[in-house]
């Protein structure tokens, strides 16, 4: 069974930073492209950054030039270093991976279960 699991979250004044982590566990044969994807009370999931397994990256326009996404392939890792912070960022962060299981299954998207990030003097 696949988890992943995300940490990092808090509450933080605007211009500050906060980085939040996501490990994926459990049967994993392969993991390949991770996001992150963030969503408020009042508007849909949006999508926010994404690395391939070859390290290629995009940027959603309102977070470009103040977040960083990175990976960790050696430990199923992936990590969202966000300057710069805004109110308009608050919001559950989730990550998202798509993740091959076994050898013999096909690949699946699979969710965390989100962390609280806060922006508010």
């Amino acid at each position: 069974q696949v988890q992943l699991v995300e940490s990092g979250g808090g509450v933080v004044q605007p211009g500050g930073s906060l980085r939040l982590s996501c490990v994926a566990s459990g049967s994993i044969f392969e993991l390949n492209t991770m996001r992150w994807y963030r969503q408020t009370p009042t508007k849909e999931r949006e999508w926010v950054a994404g690395v391939t397994v070859k390290g290629t990256i995009v940027y959603a326009d309102p977070v470009k030039g103040r977040f960083t996404i990175s990976r960790d392939s050696a430990s199923n890792t992936v990590s969202l270093q966000m300057n710069n912070l805004k109110p308009e960022d608050s919001g559950v962060y989730f990550c998202n991976a798509d993740i091959v299981p076994s050898a013999e299954a096909g690949e699946d998207s699979y969710w965390g279960r989100g962390t609280q990030v806060t922006v508010s003097s």
